[in-house]
């Protein structure tokens, strides 16, 4: 049951992202963001309100609403980086967001085990070769790695600070995080005067990248009530294979066998860091 869950929570991620990069290619990313997420916050209203859960109180509520400025950066720069670059390279890439949470351990004393250092290691070979690729003279960093790693820092500031609010309420944590991005999202594309209509044919893929997101949470939520958080984590933590096995089929993405290798190398780390 764990195991299906996680699974399942990796496999929305993974298609919400690659929906949500097809997207970036043709909309602004702001109104991908605020399209999407305000069908993703309607989606967590209706899973708090069918838990029954009475509002915990303010205290998660500061831990919350970062986590939904944190993810938001996060999906910005996953979508941007999709939209300029490979999927391939970037997906993997941002699977490096473990590593925050792992820091942030350390910083308050809990000793990394030698699988997450081994972890770290893989991750940081496996982005170093994906990072660079041919150039005419001599090697370029590849395109969209930089906000690959911007949304790796955002996705695990995300985990984080999740993890705090959800100490009251891991539903109403969603919640407060979602309405958070969302509402952040409509201000600055209102400031910046971004248009949020969308092509007609492209509404059901903005509609879809809200549900997959949204449906990918709520597993992976009911997967920690099942089993060890590691092991929820390591197995959700797969997400960018989806995205990558994707890309391949829908676009005929190619990667040279030492970049795909490298791309095992980054999510095996990345596997490893969270399943410590």
């Amino acid at each position: 049951m764990v195991a299906a869950l996680a699974l399942g929570g990796a496999l929305c991620w993974g298609v919400g992202d690659f929906l949500g990069g097809l997207a970036s290619r043709r909309l602004a990313v702001l109104a991908v963001l605020v399209v999407s997420q305000a069908v993703g916050l309607l989606g967590v209203g209706i899973w708090v309100a069918l838990s029954g859960e009475s509002f915990p109180g303010a205290a998660g509520l500061v831990p919350a609403a970062a986590a939904g400025l944190a993810g938001l950066v996060g999906l910005a720069a996953l979508y941007r980086g999709f939209a300029i670059g490979a999927m391939g390279v970037v997906a993997p890439v941002s699977a490096a967001s473990p590593v925050v949470p792992l820091a942030v351990d350390a910083a308050r004393g809990i000793v990394p085990s030698p699988a997450q250092w081994t972890g770290v290691v893989l991750i940081l070979a496996g982005v170093a070769a994906l990072s660079r690729e041919p150039a005419p003279h001599g090697r370029r960093t590849a395109a969209g790695v930089g906000l690959a790693l911007v949304a790796a820092l955002g996705f695990g500031a995300f985990v984080v600070a999740i993890d705090l609010a959800a100490d009251e309420s891991a539903t109403w944590a969603v919640l407060v995080s979602r309405a958070t991005s969302v509402s952040i999202a409509l201000a600055v594309a209102i400031l910046t005067s971004t248009s949020l209509r969308a092509p007609r044919d492209l509404v059901p893929a903005l509609v879809a990248i809200g549900v997959f997101d949204t449906g990918a949470n709520v597993l992976v939520a009911l997967a920690t009530t099942h089993g060890a958080a590691g092991i929820v984590a390591a197995l959700s933590a797969l997400y960018p294979l989806v995205t990558i096995v994707l890309a391949r089929i829908a676009l005929g993405e190619r990667l040279s066998a030492a970049r795909r290798a490298a791309g095992v190398v980054a999510l095996a780390g990345a596997a490893l860091v969270a399943a410590g």
